[in-house]
């Protein structure tokens, strides 16, 4: 039995029943590598603890307090993951996307390759590489016009009022780039004209701004990230 796997064993008996018998050999290091630490993904919404467990919060503190008896010397850092609502998927899965698992990014592009080359008509959204397919075609839209739509997806349902565009999206720019409400107008007019005969995606709430809703048309490739919105 390895050192560490006789640590848990006394130190925490409640744990040592998720114990193997003896712990695999490690595995060969390539050369000209050192071991440094390890990730260990853990894939759990919310929604999946039951009532009167930890919740994930208290799990990830007493997983880093286990690390500490077991290897005091260790140096440990949290991360939570976060994903838009319907992102669906395994939760581990999401989680190693999240907190960049080259594995699983590489998955991911090889997942998207394959929807682009089924997807022969609609539209495809694709927020990681910064651009917009219509009917498999990449819609030639100005930075700008992008964001604009990326704004909107990412708020998808909730209406966004022209202020709230102007704060969000020139929020650092300086005073005279920002434009004014008509201006938005104007970058709206000229998205819509380069989506086509999709244009309607884009909806126009009168009196008070612009929205995106969920679209039979519209396939939309998540960034890693969290959504804006997040905490």
């Amino acid at each position: 039995m390895n050192t560490t796997a006789q640590t848990l064993r006394t130190a925490r008996p409640d744990l040592a029943a998720a114990l193997p018998p003896q712990a695999a050999p490690e595995r060969n290091v390539p050369e000209g590598t050192e071991v440094r630490g390890f990730a260990l993904y853990v894939g759990l919404a919310d929604d999946k603890i039951a009532e009167g467990d930890p919740k994930l919060g208290a799990i990830v503190t007493r997983i880093k307090q286990l690390v500490a008896e077991l290897a005091p010397a260790a140096e440990t850092y949290a991360a939570v993951a976060l994903a838009p609502e319907g992102t669906g998927g395994r939760d581990v899965d999401v989680v190693r996307l999240a907190l960049g698992d080259p594995a699983a990014h590489a998955r991911q592009k090889q997942h998207e390759a394959e929807t682009e080359d089924r997807a022969v008509s609609g539209v495809i959204l694709d927020l990681s590489r910064k651009r917009v397919l219509l009917d498999n075609v990449p819609a030639a839209l100005t930075f700008r016009e992008f964001e604009l739509l990326q704004y909107l997806v990412l708020r998808e349902g909730r209406t966004i009022s022209r202020e709230e565009l102007i704060t969000g999206l020139w929020g650092d720019a300086p005073a005279e780039e920002v434009p004014s409400e008509r201006t938005i107008d104007v970058h709206i007019r000229r998205l819509r004209v380069k989506l086509a005969q999709y244009q309607d995606i884009v909806r126009t709430v009168r009196g008070t701004g612009y929205r995106f809703d969920r679209h039979a048309d519209v396939s939309i490739h998540y960034t890693s990230g969290p959504s804006p919105d997040a905490f």
